[in-house]
């Protein structure tokens, strides 16, 4: 099923995002969580791709296991990093060939050891070419990702909206965002993307934190914002309680997006179950994932 057919039939979206685990145990621990997470009828999983290709093998491994065991739709991770031109389509049509019919297209970060993103041989430099890519491929629906605070290397907001918008209308049909922790951020965004002329479904990625410190590093990384006072109470509660204050502070964020009237929410699960089955059973965000009633003459 494509995603963006999904989500625009629905007008909600709930949604589970996994990394590839590196060898067997850490692969049986993944399908418990993702067992645990299938009761909750998500509208789509997707299975992230390293930097410098190296979890390719891993990523289409766990697409295709999802989508032979499970009644999921699974959607894989594509970069750009260190792939050519052809082997990216051969990816493509390999993914085609298997069913599989979503892809999130993705730029992805430089390589490890290097800070600034350069195209590899014969291949491509951002985003927008990968969707084009796709977009020529045929057969998917495809996904970008999207910054509320601006992509880490744009000049400037306006800059970052352009190439939003760009990248938007070379054929993708639904975004997520990177991971936030203050919400007037996504407002904002949203506002800047709706003046832009933006009308596909833009889904706020959220992340339940249980290690501060491992989040600083996330943050840092990608130039998310991590709110003091978020910091001053996970700092306050400990090792021990830092998973049930980061599960309160998700909660409430979440709470307040569906203040806010947001529809579409998307989990970055870190393969862990408890605290995302936790939000959704908080708030009832599992109606979010089922398809609507039938429609009645």
């Amino acid at each position: 099923m494509k995603i963006g057919d999904i989500i625009k039939e629905r007008g909600s979206s709930l949604s589970f995002e996994f990394f590839p685990p590196k060898d067997k145990a850490g692969e049986a621990r993944l399908f418990q969580t993702i067992a645990k997470l299938e009761a909750l009828a998500p509208t789509f999983v997707s299975a992230t791709y390293g930097a410098g290709g190296g979890t390719l093998k891993n990523t289409s491994h766990v697409i295709g296991r999802i989508k032979r065991e499970t009644s999921l739709t699974a959607m894989p991770h594509l970069t750009c990093v260190d792939q050519s031109k052809g082997e990216l389509r051969k990816i493509l049509e390999d993914y085609k060939g298997k069913g599989i019919e979503n892809v999130l297209a993705l730029r992805g970060d430089p390589p490890k050891g290097t800070e600034k993103f350069v195209a590899p041989k014969d291949g491509f430099c951002y985003a927008i070419d990968l969707v084009t890519l796709a977009v020529d491929v045929g057969g998917f629906s495809i996904g970008v990702a999207v910054y509320p605070e601006g992509h880490a290397e744009s000049p400037s907001l306006e800059m970052d909206m352009y190439y939003t918008k760009q990248k938007i209308d070379a054929g993708a049909d639904f975004a997520i965002t990177q991971m936030f922790f203050d919400n007037s951020y996504f407002y904002q965004f949203i506002e800047r993307a709706e003046k832009a002329g933006i009308t596909i479904p833009i889904i706020p990625g959220v992340m339940p934190i249980s290690d501060i410190d491992r989040v600083k590093r996330f943050s840092q990384r990608c130039g998310a914002t991590l709110p003091d006072y978020i910091v001053r109470r996970l700092e306050k509660a400990g090792a021990d309680e830092a998973g049930k204050v980061g599960l309160e502070v998700a909660t409430e964020q979440c709470a307040d997006l569906l203040e806010h009237g947001v529809r579409y929410f998307h989990f970055y699960t870190l393969n862990q179950a408890d605290a995302v089955s936790q939000i959704v059973s908080n708030l009832g965000l599992k109606r979010l994932g089922l398809a609507p009633p039938a429609r009645t003459r």
